[in-house]
């Protein structure tokens, strides 16, 4: 049987620099530097949300050449204001938690950033099921985790809705999301994400 649990959230944003001011703007916070993702031509910022919790600000790297294959998160065709629009949760079998995982969840690609090294399933066309509400998949390995290099802001994620039309479908299709803390599968209009961060100076939303 394999793990799973909550490992971060993802912002996406059309730049960096305008990612990272909106998450900056509404936690109070200096983001920390994280790095550039060579397979994926994407570069991202970092903020710890407690534990092996984290906060992800990522985008395209205008310096990286463009990989032959889609990119993740949707980065390729997105175009919007910065928004919280993934959730990645992180397991100790990969293989076993894709075959578990609603059909398109992604295939295994070995990622690095820096020193560390992790396995992440990437959908074919960009997309996770379910319009993205569906989590990635991530097995890190080396017992490295970036969460753990974070400085600790006194920042801690309380709560993670995740919002769509079809939620019931989908804890119906992926059960072993119904075991996961904090994290509540709603039905919604439409797809939406909504994270309230408990922060020195109270809670803040983030969506």
């Amino acid at each position: 049987m394999y793990s799973l649990e909550l490992d971060h959230i993802a912002v996406v944003a059309r730049n960096l620099d305008e990612g990272t001011a909106f998450v900056e703007a509404i936690l109070g916070v200096q983001a920390s530097p994280g790095g550039r993702h060579p397979r994926m031509g994407t570069h991202n910022k970092l903020v710890g949300l407690g534990g092996d919790v984290y906060l992800e600000i990522i985008a395209v790297d205008p310096d990286a050449p463009k990989p032959k294959h889609r990119r993740w998160f949707n980065l390729d065709a997105y175009t919007g204001a910065p928004s919280l629009t993934n959730w990645i949760c992180r397991t100790d079998d990969l293989d076993a938690a894709i075959e578990a995982a609603p059909p398109g969840s992604g295939m295994p690609m070995q990622q690095t950033r820096g020193d560390l090294t992790w396995t992440m399933a990437v959908p074919e066309f960009g997309r996770l099921p379910y319009d993205d509400a569906s989590p990635a998949l991530i097995e890190w390995a080396g017992g490295m985790h970036p969460a753990r290099r974070l400085p600790d802001h006194g920042l801690r994620l309380t709560q993670l809705d995740v919002f769509h039309p079809e939620a019931e479908d989908l804890r119906e299709a992926f059960p072993a999301l119904a075991t996961l803390d904090r994290v509540a599968l709603k039905k919604g209009p439409e797809k939406r994400l909504i994270a309230t961060i408990a922060t020195p100076e109270g809670n803040r939303v983030l969506a």
